[in-house]
Order: C-alpha cells, then sequence, then structure tokens
C-alpha cells in the first residue's frame, strides 16, 4: 500500500518537473533522466518516455525532432495548455 502511494507522489512530482523544464528551455528525455537523476531520483526510461507521449498527446507539450551530433532527438516544449496547468499546480500548492 505504502509502495503505491510513494509510486503515485513520485508519478505527480515528474509530471510537474516535466512541465517545469520545458517551460525554460525545450528537453529530451535523457537530459530529463539526468537532471533527475542530479537530483537524487533514479527513474526509469520507461516512466519517463511515456509521459512525455502521453503530456504530447494531451496538447501539454509540443515535440521537435533535431539531429543532435548525427543522433536524432526528440525535443518537447511547454504548450499554452502546458503552462496554464503548470500555473494551476503552483497555485494549488501555496
Amino acid at each position: 500500500m505504502a509502495d503505491a502511494m510513494i509510486h503515485d507522489f513520485l508519478l505527480g512530482f515528474i509530471r510537474i518537473l516535466v512541465l517545469h523544464y520545458s517551460e525554460k528551455q525545450p528537453i529530451y528525455g535523457k537530459e530529463f533522466h539526468d537532471i533527475l537523476s542530479g537530483h537524487g531520483y533514479e527513474v526509469s526510461y520507461g516512466t519517463l518516455y511515456p509521459l512525455f507521449h502521453t503530456f504530447e498527446k494531451k496538447g501539454y507539450l509540443e515535440c521537435e525532432t533535431r539531429t543532435v551530433g548525427g543522433k536524432v532527438r526528440k525535443y518537447y516544449s511547454i504548450t499554452e495548455l502546458g503552462r496554464e496547468s503548470l500555473a494551476s499546480a503552483r497555485n494549488k500548492s501555496r
């Protein structure tokens, strides 16, 4: 029971952070994974990429494909709906 609660809490936290970091600049999966790792959170790519895809489908993020150093990366940027949702989350946390 406690593990399920912690899992739900962590996913909510990660969702807010995705919007927060994508508001600053476009982000890609490995970069965001490294950010989380740098803060002590080990989250699998199997958790992150479906979250990015879901946020894109729901209209919180938009995706741009770029080739960097010969590798194709998908960069995610926040949309207006994502900004509104992030602002709402921030207001509710006060």
